[in-house]
């Protein structure tokens, strides 16, 4: 069973990213936040945060008490996004990049003499020593390379940071015996709990298990995927299926107020619009959240004829928000979502014989985002996001990286808000 594929995982990115560009945060505790206030939480943290006992999710209080001497640092976005695509022009000379899982991971399929154990790695060390020498020391990779992408992966989170593993045939399956089994990717906490309730609570009790258990336990098929994948079996990677477009934004403590916070959620569902369009997708439901400080999070959900109008988007968001709960006294808006399903393609879509002058309407939003996309997301907008013109900037997902052109602010906006 030769070796597949080459699996890239760069370190700790953006506190990485931030002390790449800014030589005085090297060496120091991180904390990666996306608002600066204390109820925010570490979106991601450097090492020397890490060996202080502070993880990616942590609470700024509570990181702050694990380390008294560490820095916050408000993310850049677009900074990241940059430095991801650096970075995989470097990576591309060396291999071609096969897929781009998320900003900080991608992987490459090795072909021909690469797929031999001591070629592969020497590859690999070839990739790193190119990004120290193209980019710099401060973003360093962890990598693996397996027979499948899963073992890839996996192999690269044996040894962080700056880790290469190689896991060969002949390394199954002890090398995988002192890993939990949430470390394995597919398994989260409901499947870990189904796992245990099976009798399998190691990862040498799951490598023992035949694949008829794990098909009974998964409930289908999928478990004996899961087996096979195990054991090295490479599969060819399933088509995605795009489900939702949404944006989220913690909001800073001068916009937690009800006025602002809808003047946020309006931005957030302009920009999910023009990217429905960009993605030529329509969508039958929005979803509104809104989480409190001193009070219940609020939902709220419409279905409709499928569409990708802003203003049609706009009416309905409007309509959700005037069903929400009054608020007790000293409660504020906190964190503000929107989320678009029930997706359809536009090659699928068929339009309303009832829709309002549908041509013209749609004529004026192709404009729109042709000048957003020529100067920056938000040079036109409608007014309900006026006061938040300057806010819910660029985020990054865990498995999303954004597109710039839709998506970066324009530059005279963010002069005339400051």
């Amino acid at each position: 069973m030769a070796l597949n594929h080459l699996f890239l995982d760069f370190n700790a990115y953006f506190a990485s990213c931030e002390q790449h560009l800014r030589p005085e945060l090297r060496g120091r505790a991180l904390g990666i936040v996306a608002v600066l206030a204390e109820t925010g939480c570490c979106i991601a943290a450097s090492y020397e945060a890490k060996a202080r006992g502070v993880k990616t999710g942590a609470l700024v209080r509570d990181a702050r008490k694990l380390c008294p001497d560490i820095l916050f640092v408000e993310a850049r976005p677009r900074e990241y996004v940059r430095l991801h695509e650096a970075l995989l022009e470097v990576v591309e000379r060396q291999m071609h990049v096969e897929a781009v899982h998320s900003i900080d991971e991608v992987s490459c399929r090795l072909t021909g003499r690469w797929r031999e154990p001591e070629a592969a790695r020497a590859l690999a060390v070839q990739i790193k020593k190119a990004i120290r020498r193209e980019v710099g020391p401060c973003l360093r990779c962890s990598i693996g390379v397996a027979p499948n992408l899963f073992l890839a992966k996996t192999a690269s989170d044996l040894q962080k940071p700056d880790g290469l593993v190689v896991l060969e045939p002949k390394d199954l399956p002890g090398a995988l015996h002192g890993l939990e089994l949430r470390d394995l990717c597919g398994i989260g906490r409901h499947m870990e709990e189904r796992l245990r309730r099976a009798g399998i609570a190691t990862v040498a009790e799951l490598m023992a298990a035949d694949h008829r258990r794990l098909r009974a336990i998964w409930g289908g098929v999928e478990g004996e995927r899961f087996w096979a994948k195990l054991r090295g079996a490479d599969f060819a990677p399933e088509p995605s299926r795009k489900t939702h477009v949404g944006h989220s934004h913690v909001l800073g403590p001068a916009l937690r107020t009800e006025a602002r916070a809808r003047a946020v959620l309006h931005r957030l569902l302009q920009k999910a619009a023009m990217r429905l369009r960009a993605l030529e997708f329509f969508a039958g439901e929005l979803t509104v959240s809104v989480d409190y400080l001193g009070a219940e999070s609020w939902r709220a959900a419409a279905r409709f004829e499928p569409t990708q109008d802003t203003v049609e988007l706009a009416q309905l968001l409007d309509g959700l928000w005037a069903r929400r709960p009054a608020l007790p006294p000293g409660a504020r808006p906190f964190w503000v979502g929107v989320v678009l399903t029930g997706l359809e393609h536009a090659r699928d879509h068929t339009p309303s014989l009832f829709a309002t002058a549908p041509g013209r309407r749609a004529q004026l939003l192709r404009v729109t985002d042709a000048l957003n996309r020529r100067y920056g997301c938000g040079a036109i907008y409608w007014a309900a996001a006026h006061e938040a013109r300057a806010s819910a900037p660029m985020r990054i997902a865990f498995n999303r990286i954004p597109n710039a052109a839709l998506e970066l602010e324009s530059e005279w906006l963010e002069e005339a808000a400051t």
